[in-house]
């Protein structure tokens, strides 16, 4: 059987300890591990890891000795509970090893729960769980986490009360972040918030949410974008002291422009389209009041420049990339409203 969506995780969530075998797989490997170890946690408590009752099997030893799966799903614990044989990083070899157990598997035995990596729709492996009728198979592919996902890892952590506009910053993050460090980021958020019954606010969420770049390369595209131009000057020599080197600011100041255009040009306004930019926080007030002094045309315009200084600073060209870059936003800054 297989499952998509929203039914996936709620299975990933709790999954049913009577069905022989569980696959997870997908491109990410962080998001695979994730969520095997939700589904294995919720199969066999907190403490059966330290209680022997998750036997591990790499899919390089099971390849060498394709007894180790058999006897781990029979094997009697010393202590009682449910137990679980998980086979990491599997692929199609060992597709007939996967069927040999599911075969002899039954009520009593451990769950045998599989990950493996991208799986294509041809995959052997992938079809076994599939079809198999005692066996589920789950796909994670490059979605970010849903609302109700991220819901449910809140109210894991106790938090129930979330602002709507803290809920929107935090499935703006979720886009933005991998994996990994979104589930920190929700820990960081659970942490701060113990024994605080007031709302999750989206100030809060935008203090402890990871930066994605150098406070002070954030302050230097804010003033080119909020047309300062005598800012730009003692921030980039102070950018420059820290070792951020011109192409890193061009970038930076390109993703920064695209945003603002991405924002003006949205049918749904530029609240709208900043959310869409996955920009949130205090970032997001700041570049809605810098969208005031920018036409669609005029943020165009300055894209196209800072284009030409990438290519510039790209090529084999001998200006020097500091100044060139300087040069480049003081233009946009100081150019006509």
């Amino acid at each position: 059987m297989i499952l998509r969506g929203a039914e996936a995780t709620r299975y990933l969530a709790r999954p049913d300890p009577a069905r022989a075998g569980l696959l997870i797989f997908g491109a990410d490997p962080m998001r695979v591990a994730l969520k095997r170890q939700d589904a294995i946690a919720a199969l066999i408590g907190p403490e059966g890891e330290a209680e022997m009752r998750l036997a591990r099997i790499a899919g390089a030893d099971l390849r060498k000795d394709a007894a180790l799966l058999l006897d781990a799903i029979k094997a009697v614990g010393f202590f009682p509970g449910p137990r679980v044989a998980f086979v990491e990083e599997a692929a199609d070899g060992l597709t007939d090893t996967v069927t040999a157990a599911l075969k002899d598997w039954a009520p009593g035995d451990a769950t045998i729960v599989v990950t493996a990596g991208n799986l294509t729709g041809k995959s052997a492996l992938k079809t076994l769980f599939e079809k198999h009728p005692n066996a589920v198979c789950i796909g994670l592919y490059d979605d970010p986490p849903t609302r109700e996902e991220i819901e449910a890892e809140l109210r894991k952590a106790g938090l129930s009360r979330i602002d709507p506009a803290a809920m929107a910053d935090l499935t703006t993050l979720a886009r933005a972040l991998d994996p990994g460090d979104f589930r920190q980021t929700l820990e960081k958020v659970a942490l701060f918030k113990w024994r605080d019954d007031t709302p999750l606010t989206a100030a809060e969420v935008a203090a402890l949410a990871p930066a994605s770049i150098e406070a002070e390369t954030d302050d230097l595209l804010h003033a080119v974008a909020g047309r300062n131009g005598g800012a730009i000057g003692p921030l980039m020599r102070r950018l420059e002291g820290q070792g951020v080197g011109p192409v890193s600011v061009c970038i930076a100041a390109l993703r920064h422009f695209r945003a603002l255009h991405t924002a003006r040009v949205d049918p749904g306004g530029p609240g709208a389209g900043l959310q869409k930019a996955r920009v949130f926080g205090s970032r997001r007030d700041r570049m809605q009041r810098e969208l005031d002094l920018w036409t669609g045309p005029q943020l165009e315009s300055a894209i196209g420049h800072l284009l030409q200084t990438d290519m510039t600073l790209r090529s084999a060209s001998r200006a020097p990339g500091q100044a060139l870059v300087e040069r480049s936003l003081m233009r946009i800054a100081m150019s006509r409203r």
